[in-house]
């Protein structure tokens, strides 16, 4: 393969990761309006019109993707701490998920159910069993209620039994 086309691949991957988080956001602002949020649905649609940009410069765009060699590694972390830290819908932007704005966790909602279809996971046990731990919050605490409100909108209700 190419340095042409492994730069082509990674753009292919990049952009269908873009777009799958404006295809959510687009969902959840949707369901948002339905519920009378006209402005915070509007608010988030313009958010995902940006969301990721810094990936297509810089270390994020050298480093920041799965094909990197073992020798690159510290790279990719320095890469990944970037990209965390100097994006909103990111908790650690925040340094801690707490105190994220409302708007941007409607994001981050949807970049995790983005990154949960591309990866063939579940965005319910996802957030369960690493979520949590990830970014130390509880189930009973009011960072979650507005995690699941944002997932049950995303999510279609599943078929009822026959019986």
């Amino acid at each position: 393969m190419t340095d042409a086309d492994i730069k082509n691949k990674r753009l292919h991957v990049l952009m269908r990761h873009i777009q799958n988080v404006q295809r959510e956001c687009l969902l959840l602002a949707e369901r948002l309006m339905e519920n009378g949020e006209v402005d915070f649905a509007r608010h988030l649609i313009a958010n995902s019109m940006g969301h990721d940009n810094t990936k297509f410069f810089g270390i994020e765009w050298d480093y920041l993707h799965t094909d990197i060699k073992d020798n690159e590694s510290d790279k990719f972390l320095l890469a990944a701490t970037q990209h965390v830290t100097t994006n909103a819908h990111h908790p650690e932007f925040w340094f801690c998920i707490s105190n994220m704005p409302r708007i941007y966790l409607a994001e981050t909602v949807c970049d995790w159910k983005s990154r949960s279809d591309e990866f063939g996971n579940d965005i319910k046990e996802w957030i369960k069993d690493q979520g949590v731990k990830k970014y130390g919050f509880s189930l009973k605490g009011q960072v979650y209620k507005s995690i699941k409100e944002f997932v049950d909108m995303l999510l279609d209700p599943p078929f009822k039994k026959v019986k």
